[in-house]
C-alpha cells in the first residue's frame, strides 16, 4: 500500500487534536467540527475530516437517517466529509448541541467537555481533525462518509492510545510541542483508518482505494503521485505495473473508472489547482510542476478538468 503513504506524504493532511471530551449516560449531541475548532493554523476554506478516537465505554453514532453504528475503546470513527452527526449513549434520545458544552483551554491544550449527573464516567474520548487544501482529494472523495474502525491490533496503536490517554491527562504542561505530537497522532491514526478500511473491501471491490490494494495499480499511483511532471506514456505505466499494456489499460479503467492517463490529468490538475491556492508562483510556474511546458495548454486543460481557468480558480481561494 505504498501508494497511499507516498499520497499522504505529497498532499500532506494537517491535523490536531482539538476536544477531550467525558460523558455520563444518558445523553446524546449533535456535533461538527468547526474552522474555529482547528485553530489559526487552518485555511477558512480547507477540506476537513473529523474524528472521535474512543479511550473508554461504548457509544453510538449516526449520521443522517443511517442505522446507528456502535464504538468502544480502541475504535476510531471517522467523519470523512465533516458532516454533522449525533454522538450518544442513545442517538435515540433528543440531542443537544455540544458547543455550548465545551470549555475553551490554553493555546497548547485541548478543551473539554464534561457532561452528564451520573456518578460513573460513561464514556471517554479525543475529538480531531484532519485538513486538506486540495479541493476533491481523490482519498476524500473514496471514501464513505462515515468509517468506524477499531485499531487495537494495529501498527503503532498501543503507542498512540498510550500517548493520547497520557496527553489527555497531562495536557496542563502547556507545552507547545504536545500538541504537535498530537497532530501527528492524528495523521497516523487517519491513514491506519484508512488502511484497516481497505484491507476490508470485498475480493471484487473497484473504485480508487481498490486500486491502492492491487500491488499493480499502486505502483503506478505510487509513481504517478510522486512524479507528477514525468512525460509519462502508456508504455511506461504498463511497465511500472508488470502488465502488457493492453491488459493494463484495462484492469486500470476497469478498477480505478478512469483510463490512466486521465487520472494522470486529474492528479496534475488537483495539484496545480493546490498550487495556485496555496503559493504566489506564476501560473507558467505552476504549469511546468505539474508537466506543461506550454501554458496555454495547461490553461484548456485546467478549465476542463476544474471547470475554470487557473487566475479565477486563483481569485476564488482568496
Amino acid at each position: 500500500m505504498d501508494a497511499l503513504s507516498d499520497l499522504l506524504r505529497v498532499v500532506r493532511f494537517s491535523g490536531g487534536v482539538f476536544l477531550e471530551a467525558t460523558f455520563r449516560a444518558p445523553w446524546c449531541v449533535r456535533a461538527q467540527v468547526s474552522k474555529d475548532d482547528c485553530g489559526p493554523g487552518v485555511r477558512v476554506d480547507a477540506e476537513l475530516v473529523a474524528f472521535h478516537y474512543i479511550l473508554d465505554g461504548r457509544l453510538q453514532v449516526r449520521l443522517g437517517k443511517e442505522v446507528p453504528r456502535t464504538a468502544g475503546p480502541g475504535e476510531i470513527i471517522v467523519l470523512s466529509h465533516n458532516d454533522a452527526h449525533l454522538l450518544g449513549s442513545d442517538v435515540a434520545l433528543p440531542p443537544i448541541d455540544a458547543v455550548p458544552l465545551i470549555r475553551k483551554a490554553g493555546d497548547h491544550e485541548p478543551a473539554r467537555l464534561d457532561f452528564g449527573t451520573g456518578r460513573k464516567v460513561m464514556n471517554h474520548f479525543v475529538c480531531g481533525f484532519l485538513a486538506t487544501s486540495m479541493r476533491r482529494h481523490p482519498l476524500l472523495v473514496a471514501l464513505p462518509p462515515l468509517l468506524v474502525t477499531n485499531l487495537r491490533g494495529r501498527p503503532c496503536a498501543e503507542w498512540a492510545e498510550t500517548s493520547f490517554r497520557y496527553a489527555a491527562r497531562e495536557h496542563a504542561s502547556r507545552r507547545p510541542e504536545s500538541q504537535e505530537i498530537l497532530a501527528r497522532l492524528a495523521e497516523m491514526l487517519f491513514a491506519e483508518a484508512v488502511r484497516s478500511h481497505i484491507e476490508a473491501l470485498p475480493a471484487d471491490a473497484t473504485g480508487w482505494l481498490a486500486a491502492l490494494r492491487d500491488p499493480s495499480l499502486s505502483r503506478v499511483l505510487a509513481a504517478l503521485h510522486a512524479r507528477p511532471a514525468h512525460p509519462w506514456t502508456a508504455e511506461e505505466l504498463a511497465k511500472e505495473a508488470h502488465l502488457s499494456r493492453s491488459a493494463f489499460a484495462e484492469r486500470f479503467t476497469k478498477t480505478v473508472g478512469l483510463p490512466p492517463m486521465s487520472y494522470l490529468t486529474r492528479w496534475r490538475m488537483l495539484l496545480a489547482g493546490q498550487r495556485l491556492r496555496e503559493t504566489s508562483d506564476t501560473i507558467a510556474q505552476i504549469a511546468a510542476s505539474v508537466g506543461y511546458e506550454s501554458e496555454s495548454t495547461f490553461s484548456r486543460a485546467f478549465t476542463r478538468e476544474m471547470g475554470m481557468a487557473p487566475g479565477a480558480w486563483r481569485t476564488a481561494a482568496r
